[in-house]
């Protein structure tokens, strides 16, 4: 299992105390300024480090996992208690990926009317989002060569790139997701900006053009940036040959 992580210590505890069933749990962290590191430490996680952008860091967290099966796991997003042995199951069925329903953290009609919504448009394209726990077959992520290093919508070049190898399956129950970009940014404003990008995108607006539109451009700052090793390579906090043999079963 892989989760990227960027200033995510308040979510991380409570996600990686639920996490106790799986094979191995890798942190891929962006840079963080808060203690998100050396929560993921504690908890045994494996964590490797490097450059921020969701891309890059799911594709850094897979070279260092072992298992058959890939899931990536947002730090906001929760697994029902079944998942592991729900994909399990869907894989065993020769699915080659998938993701789950999804369903958001807050109260009131208009968050169950969010959640109908997601599942229509999932149920509609086919393609899963990063927020609904993606998971894939080891064999078809190499096929695919990962993640697009993009500053957003890598999960959507990813949904659509793995549709077209192979089954892919949505699976229930839902994970719980945050609500909170949409709480900050505002509801109708997130819906209608998440909307005008997939479109742009579709008609072939490259994505880090578009990534203008979903934040706002901000200069690197170094001064908290991951250590390199000689010639530039992120350093982890575990290496292949300190995680357990091959398992069968999700990452």
């Amino acid at each position: 299992m892989v989760i990227p992580t960027l200033d995510e210590e308040a979510s991380l505890p409570q996600l990686l105390q639920a996490l106790g069933k799986a094979d191995e749990v890798i942190v891929s962290d962006g840079g963080s300024r808060d203690r998100t590191r050396e929560i993921a430490r504690r908890s045994g996680a494996c964590v490797v480090t490097g450059p921020p952008g969701r891309g890059g860091q799911l594709n850094r967290g897979a070279a260092m996992a072992t298992s058959d099966v890939l899931l990536f796991l947002h730090a906001d997003t929760r697994l029902p208690e079944p998942a592991l042995g729900a994909v399990a199951q869907a894989v065993a069925s020769g699915a080659a990926g998938g993701a789950f329903a999804v369903e958001f953290d807050a109260r009131g009609l208009v968050w169950r009317l969010g959640d109908r919504l997601v599942s229509l448009r999932t149920r509609w394209t086919g393609v899963p989002l990063g927020d609904q726990a993606q998971f894939v077959t080891r064999t078809t992520f190499d096929r695919l060569g990962g993640f697009a290093e993009w500053p957003i919508l890598e999960d959507l070049d990813f949904a659509r790139r793995l549709k077209r190898a192979g089954r892919t399956v949505l699976l229930r129950p839902p994970v719980i997701t945050s609500a909170r970009r949409y709480q900050q940014r505002g509801i109708a404003r997130t819906i209608a900006t998440n909307w005008l990008i997939w479109l742009l995108f579709f008609l072939g607006v490259p994505a880090a053009r578009l990534a203008r539109l979903y934040r706002p451009q901000q200069p690197p700052d170094n001064s908290s940036a991951p250590r390199q090793g000689p010639s530039g390579r992120k350093i982890a906090s575990c290496s292949p040959s300190e995680l357990p043999p091959r398992a069968e079963g999700s990452d």
